[in-house]
């Protein structure tokens, strides 16, 4: 639209409140052109005439042409202002707003700016920030201020100036976090002291309300001495210094624990200052470990190893110290540099060995508590502090090797003989063995050579059996003096710990206090007669035990036990005969000293060969012997009524011969 047009157009328009409003209410005008633009509506009479007439232009025609004409409204200006037929140019334009702007103080999103309650409604508080427009915040972010008032004074966050209804968005919240976390991070930069409230337990320690902030109070910084029950925390006010902030977060830990350092640490060097060896002082057991316990001396800490404790052997602090208890203790060492000090307590009492009984000197019998127990023997604790070793060699009379940690339990009571004592070097020698007379003196008279007795099985070696005979008395059967016809891999195969068996005294060694034993011994050697049974030669039904790489362990009749080498082992088809399989072999040895036989399956098979063979062979020759005697049987009948044909012939030959004479 032309400028005249524009002109023409506003001198046209009525000055009315909504003309003046024009800026605001654009759409209004808008309407209004375009009904103005657009032809006056036809009445009722010339709708009707032109729906019977069907010579006239189309509906839909007359529509495209009503929307493709130019209406007065597009091209007006808006930003015209109109006042008594005149308009504001630009310059004027801009220099009333400038003027409005400049009655408005300047806010800015995301900062905290002073606002002024203006009125309280509805659950919802009215501030006056100066700017265009108040805010609304609402009445449940007050709580910290019951009785807020129109007029007083409060610092609100401004989220956005203009949300999608164009109205100021406010929080007092995110101000009071926002200032809390500042005075959080100055209070970090600078090392001041905040306040806040514990206001709930979490994993591994407390939270804390620092100003509207939630900060987290670890369980190691509560205080300087371990804390077990975070519960009687929750509510209280407390002092804290921020020792981590988070700013990507808004995060932060407090302690508590830095402030009390930091007050004891002009007391803690007081005290190391003042320190001598040898001063005793009084302290509060604050902590126990299993090398000791930590105890407080007012400001500075001093550690109790647990081998300054008692003059006496004990497993752990706690039997003798508890949390809390005050204990007079002297100082041993101290290190300044390191703030380090090595108290003692036991130091504050006589050694026991200075204070024991006179009547303990060797010979005398004693009871005690065993207190350790090492590979070489056991230590029995006389009285706190004074210990006396048992060798394994002063346990039993017997040449067994004991096992101390089998022998002795710890804690159990002893009784012992005191075989050596050095009051000087804190030393003594024990022996239970010693409280009973030595049955070795009188070994020969109780079990004499080729006496027979009953013993218990004690230990299995591969070489034998141990057996006690009577405590302290025992000796060794071999493996091979546990049967005349077995042999046995290991002794276990025969017996076992704990079982009862006969046995026959062999040798003894009084010197060695060793006794040879055997087992077999108490039977009848069966040898003697198997020298008869078995002999060379001679077939037996065998049946394999097991098998390997040299031979093979085959049993016998009478349960007597024999060898086969592995070549003696291999069937007709070649193959070797496996174990449990029962066969036929032959004796091709006999040692009735070494108490082995040699057997052979092969030796066996061939002999059956060979019998066979000759079997066939005399069946032959007999067959052949009685087939020459049949032909010669033949042959002298055949020869004797040869001779009678020429006895009759010759008979024939006189006759005719007589008769020719005649």
């Amino acid at each position: 639209m032309l400028d005249n047009e524009k002109e023409l157009h506003d001198e046209e328009l009525p000055e009315t409140p909504e003309t003046i409003d024009s800026e605001d209410n654009s759409e209004e005008p808008a309407v209004t052109a375009e009904e103005e633009a657009l032809p006056a509506a036809p009445d009722e009479e010339d709708e009707i005439e032109e729906e019977d007439h069907e010579d006239e232009e189309p509906l839909e025609l007359h529509l495209e042409q009503l929307i493709s004409h130019d209406t007065a409204h597009d091209d007006f200006n808006w930003g015209i202002v109109n006042k008594h037929g005149q308009a504001y140019t630009k310059e004027e334009f801009a220099g009333f707003l400038e003027q409005y702007d400049s009655t408005l103080s300047s806010v800015l999103e995301n900062e905290v700016v002073a606002g002024r309650v203006t009125a309280i409604n509805d659950g919802d508080v009215v501030l006056d920030i100066g700017y265009k427009s108040d805010g609304l915040i609402p009445l449940s972010e007050f709580r910290d201020m019951p009785g807020i008032q129109i007029g007083d004074k409060v610092e609100v966050y401004v989220e956005q100036q203009e949300d999608a209804r164009g109205r100021l968005t406010l929080s007092r919240r995110k101000a009071k976090l926002l200032r809390a976390w500042e005075r959080i991070v100055d209070s970090y930069t600078n090392g001041t002291i905040i306040t806040g409230v514990v206001i709930s337990k979490t994993k591994g320690g407390l939270i804390a309300d620092c100003g509207g902030l939630e900060t987290f109070l670890p369980g190691s910084q509560i205080d300087i001495k371990p804390i077990i029950d975070y519960d009687i925390y929750v509510g209280k006010t407390m002092e804290f210094k921020v020792v981590k902030i988070n700013e990507t977060i808004k995060n932060a830990v407090v302690s508590h624990k830095a402030l009390i350092e930091s007050d004891l640490a002009e007391q803690r060097q007081a005290i190391i200052a003042g320190l001598e060896r040898g001063q005793v002082l009084e302290g509060i057991v604050k902590n126990i470990t299993d090398f000791g316990a930590f105890l407080d001396l007012g400001g500075v800490d001093g550690l109790l190893y647990i081998t300054d404790i008692s003059w006496g052997r004990i497993n752990h602090p706690s039997e003798v110290l508890q949390l809390n208890q005050k204990v007079n203790v002297v100082v041993l060492d101290f290190d300044e540099n390191k703030k380090r000090i090595s108290l003692g307590l036991k130091q504050l009492l006589p050694h026991p060995w200075e204070v024991l009984d006179a009547a303990v000197t060797e010979g005398s019998v004693v009871k005690g508590r065993v207190v350790n127990i090492e590979d070489y023997g056991a230590f029995l604790e006389i009285q706190p502090g004074v210990e006396g070793l048992v060798h394994v060699s002063e346990v039993s009379w017997s040449n067994q090797p004991v096992n101390a940690r089998e022998y002795f339990r710890l804690g159990e009571d002893c009784e012992a003989r005191v075989v050596t004592i050095d009051r000087d070097d804190r030393k003594m020698s024990l022996s239970i063995k010693q409280l009973t007379q030595d049955p070795w003196s009188e070994i020969a008279d109780r079990f004499p050579v080729n006496s027979t007795h009953q013993g218990e099985v004690k230990n299995l070696t591969p070489y034998g059996v141990f057996v006690e005979l009577a405590p302290g008395i025992g000796g060794m059967v071999h493996i091979s003096d546990l049967s005349w016809t077995k042999r046995y891999a290991h002794p276990s195969e025969f017996t076992k710990v704990g079982e009862k068996i006969n046995i026959m005294v062999l040798d003894i060694d009084r010197d060695n206090r060793k006794l040879s034993l055997g087992h077999k011994q108490t039977e009848e050697n069966p040898w003697d007669t198997f020298e008869n049974v078995f002999p060379v030669g001679s077939y037996h039904e065998a049946t394999v035990l097991r098998r390997d790489d040299r031979g093979a362990i085959v049993q016998l009749p009478y349960g007597l036990e024999a060898f086969a080498p592995l070549k003696h082992m291999r069937k007709d088809d070649g193959t070797l005969c496996d174990p449990e399989e029962v066969l036929m072999v032959k004796v091709i040895e006999f040692n009735r000293d070494d108490k082995r036989i040699l057997v052979s399956h092969s030796r066996y098979l061939e002999d059956i060969r060979r019998e066979a063979d000759e079997t066939v062979k005399k069946e032959r020759t007999v067959e052949a012997e009685q087939s020459r005697a049949a032909v010669k049987k033949v042959q002298a009948s055949v020869e004797k009524a040869t001779l009678g044909d020429m006895d009759i012939f010759s008979q024939i030959k006189e006759q005719l011969g007589d008769d020719l004479t005649q």
